[in-house]
């Protein structure tokens, strides 16, 4: 496992903001191209968000697989190049069928591949594939709508489906095993160049989903599929009436009676995909924000505790067994430690040695002890961003900022702001955290036509796309991998 070292700078950038020939990018010649031109400008880490796929909205974080990746970033080329499609196929449409109708003709060796991956893959593949095939036969209604065999798991109808749909289960399977496959070839090609991939994982699963359908004992939902508690965040930054997200909190005493193998299963699936690991909503190991199911805001929910450190310390133990830790012996993990942060959370944090997030937007609200000020950071375990995917960028903060606000900007970095996306940059880059990390808009000076996301809001989000070529980057690079360089960060 590529590792990464202190005292590095990254970009955020998911995959699918890559250009592309179908719209988005894709584990292909581009994502190939953005690592080495990382690589290039001493630039050791690229972050993505979660490559699951996504929900209605175009959200990676409401998922109907936990462990699955998003079909879209299949790369049709590569497909092709190795013999797994015909060189006449059209594009990137159809590949499930295809890629099946050219099964029986591969080589023994890669249909041993595919088998041996699919066995070691069951415990998430197997319903993950069942869930798929039946959302299309149900024209897409979610599962406690499908006929009470199929949405209770009756053993019989799930022995009929495995029988009489194996084809389609077939094709469902062999797109996450094409995948993975082409998605360790990124990975491969990043330890080669000595880019570590950090991924993202959403701390909840959407209720529409294959691990809620096959594990429902685990969530808080009735057997009509409707909610208990779910799960949000109090009033905050983002909203006054908190964020309702309309996913099941954990029954975590079932967890607990099962000794947290979906849990340590889920991890371990992501920590052989990535060398480190954003755990999003890190605050939630320690204590979450239950609403009651019915409720129409945030507002009326309440705190409750987590078993954050029996779950993290079996996977620091399962981590051991499969050789997921860092040299220094911690968990590859980013703690995303936002929001409501309490002395418990800091002391899960911290006891497992896991680096927080410090978000330089968050920074200057006049107080001087503000958390987020550079100067105030306490020890380098710290990623720093400028902003996030679910911030403004940097840009469009700024002209957000009221005369008051920006004479504070301007006081801490020491002169005028002209260019706010790159001087952001370098107060990261110059701050005492580890790892330094900058979304990619922010080095391109764009504004807020190229946010990613905007909490709390259903449209108009994980749609923004690169609209140039991966080389005309190169500069916009370098420029940011020497200001690294000055700062004392460089490759690991």
């Amino acid at each position: 496992m590529k590792q990464p070292q202190p005292r590095q700078a990254g970009i955020l950038l998911h995959v699918t903001a890559l250009p592309g020939p179908q719209g988005c990018g894709s584990f292909g010649e581009e994502a190939m191209a953005w690592i080495s031109l990382l690589a290039r400008h001493g630039l050791g880490v690229w972050q993505v968000l979660p490559l699951a796929p996504t929900d209605a909205t175009g959200s990676p974080y409401s998922s109907p697989s936990g462990s699955a990746l998003n079909p879209c970033l299949l790369d049709a080329a590569e497909l092709v190049a190795s013999g797994f499609l015909s060189p006449d196929h059209p594009g990137h449409t159809d590949l499930a069928p295809a890629l099946r109708a050219h099964w029986d003709r591969a080589p023994l060796v890669q249909q041993q591949a595919f088998a041996r991956w699919r066995r070691q893959q069951r415990h998430w593949l197997l319903d993950h594939c069942r869930f798929g095939v039946l959302k299309r036969d149900q024209n897409g209604t979610p599962w406690w709508a499908w006929p009470k065999p199929l949405a209770s798991r009756q053993p019989a109808a799930l022995r009929r489906l495995d029988r009489d749909r194996s084809g389609p289960l077939l094709e469902e399977a062999l797109l996450q095993w094409h995948l993975h496959r082409q998605w360790q070839r990124l990975h491969q090609h990043a330890q080669a160049e000595g880019v570590s991939l950090v991924g993202d994982l959403p701390f909840y699963v959407a209720r529409d989903s294959a691990d809620v359908w096959s594990h429902p004992s685990l969530f808080s939902i009735r057997s009509d599929g409707s909610l208990i508690q779910q799960s949000g965040v109090p009033p905050d930054y983002f909203s006054t009436t908190g964020q309702l997200w309309g996913t099941p909190v954990y029954r975590w005493s079932a967890h607990w009676a099962g000794g947290f193998r979906w849990w340590i299963r889920r991890l371990r699936r992501q920590l052989e995909l990535f060398d480190l690991l954003r755990l999003d909503h890190f605050r939630a190991m320690q204590a979450y924000w239950s609403v009651p199911g019915n409720a129409p805001t945030a507002e009326r929910g309440h705190w409750r505790l987590s078993p954050g450190w029996p779950l993290l310390g079996l996977l620091w133990l399962d981590s051991v067994r499969h050789r997921h830790l860092l040299g220094d012996g911690r968990l590859p993990l980013i703690a995303e430690d936002l929001g409501v942060i309490t002395p418990g959370v800091e002391w899960l944090r911290d006891g497992f040695r896991l680096p927080g997030m410090k978000i330089l937007q968050f920074a200057f609200d006049g107080d001087p002890n503000n958390a987020y000020l550079p100067n105030n950071f306490k020890g380098r375990r710290w990623v720093v961003y400028t902003g996030t995917h679910d911030n403004a960028t940097t840009l469009g903060w700024w002209h957000s900022l009221d005369d008051e606000a920006r004479n504070r900007v301007q006081k801490a970095l020491d002169g005028a702001v002209n260019a706010p996306g790159w001087q952001l940059t370098e107060l990261a880059l110059n701050s005492g955290a580890d790892l330094a990390v900058v979304p990619l808009q922010d080095l391109l000076e764009l504004g807020d036509e190229a946010r990613f996301n905007t909490p709390g809001t259903a449209q108009g989000n994980w749609a923004w796309r690169l609209q140039q070529p991966i080389a005309s980057l190169h500069d916009r690079l370098k420029g940011y991998g020497e200001m690294a360089a000055r700062a004392g960060r460089g490759p690991g």
